[in-house]
């Protein structure tokens, strides 16, 4: 718990610097090379042997980077270790991504918006007016404080650094390969199964720290947001998203998902809240607010846990 929290305060502070990942990458990165070789070489063959294939895709991931992690753990010192865990977080840079889709909209209108919500969200922006925009950010901002802050926080505490990087790997693997195209449908299936699988604690501890959070901020609704998580989070079609965006949503008095586009394609989905779906960058620096006050709640409970062990 003491390197997990180290590993966070960390992040929190000084993110992964743009010039550390021009210079030597990212684990993301890294992972993300070893999955395309693995696509290459075991997503071939009848759908039955795509499907196997990617299995032991799953498999050879997890057993790799969980035993890349052991191996760095073994490190002398604490801090080191936390250095390392920490490149497994995105407090940091969650929000300043998110925070720039809003000064986007602020300062360059709706074009610059696009553009700047694009290196977020996977739909296509051309589509998107500034409300499309603006609750695109904070779908992604509500999302990822699960999968990658939340989820990663709760594996490194639960194994360590092999823990968060193992958890790390399912996850690049699921964004990666875990779609359902014609190309991925078996191949991904292992991995996007246990990505689900792996976020389903932190997906519900997400919303409760974002429930929490909503009931200290003035200007938020905490009783909008439990109730649109006990309402609408299973409606998600995914079986994780749907809390952290429930609770987001309901707090600030929103509707988020629904039907939406991806490359092209019109995806259908349950809204999550019953608020309005006029959304602005007003709306998104409030989420932001949210997310640094439900973030800071999650150190406390790292800090809580750990003061709990003395």
């Amino acid at each position: 718990m003491t390197m997990l929290l180290l590993a966070l305060l960390l992040e929190a502070a000084f993110g992964y610097p743009d010039r550390l990942v021009r210079a030597i990458g990212h684990p993301v990165i890294w992972i993300g090379r070893l999955i395309s070789a693995l696509d290459r070489v075991l997503n071939r063959g009848s759908f039955g042997a795509r499907r196997g294939g990617g299995v032991l895709a799953a498999a050879f991931l997890v057993l790799v980077a969980g035993g890349t992690g052991a191996g760095l753990a073994m490190l002398p010192s604490v801090v080191l270790v936390a250095l390392l865990a920490s490149s497994l977080l995105a407090q940091r840079s969650l929000h300043d991504h998110v925070a720039r889709v809003a000064a986007a909209l602020e300062t360059g209108g709706l074009e610059a918006g696009r553009e700047a919500v694009s290196h977020i969200v996977g739909r296509d922006p051309q589509s998107l007016d500034e409300a499309g925009i603006s609750r695109a950010a904070i779908e992604s901002l509500a999302e990822n404080f699960s999968d990658g802050v939340v989820a990663p926080a709760f594996w490194i505490g639960v194994g360590g650094l092999a823990g968060g990087a193992a958890y790390k790997a399912v996850n690049t693997a699921d964004s990666m390969i875990g779609h359902r195209s014609e190309k991925y449908l078996a191949f991904g299936w292992a991995s996007a199964r246990l990505d689900d699988l792996l976020n389903l604690p932190a997906s519900r501890l997400s919303a409760l720290l974002i429930v929490i959070a909503a009931a200290l901020l003035p200007g938020v609704d905490p009783r909008g947001a439990w109730r649109a998580v006990w309402r609408d989070a299973r409606r998600h079609r995914s079986p994780n998203a749907g809390w952290p965006e429930a609770a987001m949503a309901g707090a600030l008095g929103l509707a988020l998902a629904g039907p939406r586009s991806y490359g092209g394609v019109m995806v259908e989905d349950g809204f999550m809240g019953d608020g309005r779906r006029d959304a602005g960058a007003a709306d998104i620096r409030r989420a932001l607010r949210l997310f640094i006050v439900a973030d800071g709640l999650g150190v406390g409970l790292v800090l809580l846990l750990l003061s709990a062990r003395f």
